[in-house]
């Protein structure tokens, strides 16, 4: 079952149960995926654009949590992350940290990247192999993180 599909199952349960928000944040999903079909990019809707889309997505509603939070508006960033974690129902299952790190050794390892003048040798290796499956933010940190500490 591709994302489509899901999301319009979702939606009528979501219409069924009277969940506001959930019903909110998948019709802005239905949304994103309608406005791509009609984008003329004749083409079809792959795993890697739904991956973008949501990502996309999420990392709209992480960005309004912290905005929110920073602006003392407490209700409006819950709100954001009950859609957050709407979206990541949709996602891949995000890696840890820990996980994360394995594969940035692996990749480092392959690279041949130890100094952090291999970063960018390293980044974009690791954001090919963990797209989807880990926010940007965190990568880059844990690659800092690993290039520093050799």
């Amino acid at each position: 079952m591709n994302l489509k599909e899901k999301i319009n199952d979702e939606l009528k349960n979501a219409m069924k149960s009277g969940d506001k928000i959930r019903l909110e944040t998948i019709r802005s999903i239905r949304a994103l995926i309608l406005e791509f079909e009609k984008s003329g990019a004749e083409k079809e809707l792959t795993i890697d654009d739904e991956i973008k889309l949501l990502t996309s997505a999420a990392k709209k509603r992480k960005e309004s949590i912290e905005q929110f939070t920073n602006a003392g508006r407490v209700e409006l960033a819950e709100k954001e992350k009950q859609e957050l974690q709407i979206i990541e129902e949709f996602l891949p299952k995000q890696l840890t940290n820990v996980e994360i790190l394995q594969e940035v050794k692996r990749l480092a390892l392959e690279l041949g990247a130890s100094t952090k003048a291999d970063f960018p040798k390293l980044m974009p290796a690791a954001i090919k192999v963990l797209k989807g499956r880990a926010d940007g933010k965190i990568i880059k940190e844990v690659i800092d993180n690993f290039l520093s500490s050799n």
